[in-house]
């Protein structure tokens, strides 16, 4: 080039390139207004990991089938390994939220199953019911839950499941 000095004309350019960039930031970060939740809604979630009953009994196994296996092989007990599905079932006020049957995971079919479902609700009062079976040998629902439940707008009404206590609800 020619020894003309177009520094000046290069800082003024960039100067103007930043200040629309910045702006287009300032724009996008403050002005479009975005709601997840309209005023009047909520949400409910039930998140959880849990693992069937086992699918059989455990047996004991007799003096003569201990002496067929190898010495480091030798139990009291055999148990397989395989787990149940689990059956779990959410209603609110009555319609069906969520309805399906897990079955667990793994080589043996012997892992737990994880649970995530979340669901827009209207907010208020609501009949909440939730219902779980995780044992084919067992006669019908293992696990229940069904009470009232008060859900404020823009709140997250949370279920989960303790094996001790069974579902928890907050």
């Amino acid at each position: 080039m020619s020894g003309i000095d177009n520094k000046p004309i290069r800082y003024l350019l960039q100067i103007i390139n930043y200040t629309v960039f910045m702006g287009m930031i300032w724009y996008f970060a403050s002005a479009p207004s975005f709601t997840v939740l309209e005023e009047d809604q909520a949400v409910i979630t039930m998140a959880f990991s849990h693992a069937g009953q086992l699918r059989e009994a455990c047996r004991r196994l007799s003096q003569e089938e201990l002496n067929n296996l190898a010495p480091n092989m030798r139990k009291l007990e055999d148990c397989p390994r395989e787990r149940s599905p689990v059956v779990i079932e959410m209603k609110l006020d009555g319609e069906i939220l969520y309805n399906k049957s897990l079955q667990p995971p793994g080589l043996y079919e012997d892992g737990g199953v994880d649970i995530y479902f979340s669901q827009k609700i209207p907010a208020g009062e609501h009949q909440f019911e939730v219902s779980m079976d995780d044992s084919v040998r067992g006669k019908g629902v293992e696990h229940r839950y069904a009470q009232t439940v008060e859900v404020a707008a823009s709140k997250i009404l949370l279920v989960e499941f303790e094996s001790d206590t069974g579902f928890v609800v907050r």
